[in-house]
């Protein structure tokens, strides 16, 4: 009895590695072929001759090896080109806005939407709120839109109307071998799904079912993941993506701003420098206030230096002899002795 149970879990546990590998291989081309061309030799290995067959089998030898082959090869012409395109137009119109509303319609028009705009007018506000008036710039705007792909000619005609094309193009990527590719991915995924599952049903050891679970797990992640990517796929196939460069013909001239516009700025322009230098004074004095046990130490040796200088030279002066008074004392007495009458 032990014995038979033994068996049976190492006959699951191998059952569950088999398995897994069969996924991990199923996840790249060099798998799946390298599977197929396996499941082939393990075919022509067990094939039995024609001697060996028996004679109730008539329908076998029926079926010529051309037949079979044509039947089993899949056609490589019932592969449609599944195409993502793209488009880029640069356009001189009179007016960028009018022209903004007019995309807008076309796409409407052609069951599409806008993706993303960027309009760049002349005289636009600046970061910190003063407006920037420049006469030689020009109104400029880049629009992307997406639309159906069998919608794709009849936007590109309408956009064209807009003014004066200056450069276009227009970009096809062929994307069937990949999609053929993640297709075959997922069938034989889903297959390895379907066996895990048999098998986990058939597991009585709590530990081989859990073992058989994280690999159903694992498999299905990996269809999730593929299955985004075809999904994403059809998703550019189906829509195509139009980049549309508007520019205006002429520099647009700002208007002249009001003398309560320029005062309201020159105010602004003052009471921002002000509260910029009153921050910095307050910066200022918190650097001389984290330094000022080091500013005092500094003045208070200044002094005491000073100070000691001071009374080295007093004390100096004080003790030093007068020698130039004494010596004329001395030569006067000298002299008035000398003209003492004998």
């Amino acid at each position: 009895m032990k014995t038979g149970l033994t068996l049976r879990r190492q006959s699951t546990v191998g059952l569950v590695a088999l398995m897994g590998g069969l996924a991990i291989a199923a996840c790249t081309p060099a798998g799946i072929q390298s599977s197929s061309s396996a499941g082939d030799a393990m075919g022509n290995r067990a094939a039995p001759t024609q001697d060996s067959l028996p004679a109730t089998a008539p329908a076998l030898e029926a079926v010529s090896p051309p037949d079979a082959q044509k039947q089993a090869m899949p056609s490589a012409a019932m592969v449609v080109p599944q195409l993502v395109k793209t488009a880029s137009l640069s356009i001189t119109v009179d007016s960028v806005e009018r022209s903004l509303e007019r995309v807008s319609a076309i796409a409407r028009q052609n069951q599409g939407e806008i993706v993303n705009l960027q309009d760049q007018a002349p005289g636009a506000q600046s970061p910190e709120g003063v407006g920037t008036y420049s006469s030689g710039d020009r109104h400029t705007a880049v629009v992307q839109l997406r639309v159906p792909q069998t919608r794709l000619e009849a936007s590109l005609a309408e956009l064209r109307k807009l003014g004066a094309v200056q450069q276009q193009s227009i970009t096809a990527e062929d994307v069937s071998t990949q999609l053929v590719d993640f297709q075959a991915r997922l069938k034989n995924l889903r297959n390895t799904e379907a066996m895990l599952l048999k098998i986990m049903n058939r597991s009585g050891d709590m530990a081989d079912v859990l073992r058989v679970a994280q690999e159903v797990s694992n498999v299905r992640n990996l269809i999730e993941q593929i299955d985004a990517q075809v999904n994403d796929l059809k998703n550019r196939v189906a829509y195509s993506t139009i980049s549309v460069n508007l520019q205006e013909a002429i520099a647009t001239v700002p208007p002249e701003r009001s003398l309560e516009t320029q005062m309201q700025e020159t105010w602004e322009q003052a009471t921002n420098s002000v509260g910029k230098f009153t921050v910095a004074l307050m910066k200022l004095g918190l650097w001389l206030l984290v330094y000022s046990p080091y500013w005092l130490a500094l003045m208070i040796a200044a002094v005491a230096i000073k100070r000691q200088l001071r009374q080295g030279a007093i004390a100096t002066a004080t003790a030093a002899p007068d020698f130039p008074a004494g010596a004329g004392g001395v030569e006067e007495e000298s002299s008035h002795q000398g003209t003492t009458p004998p």
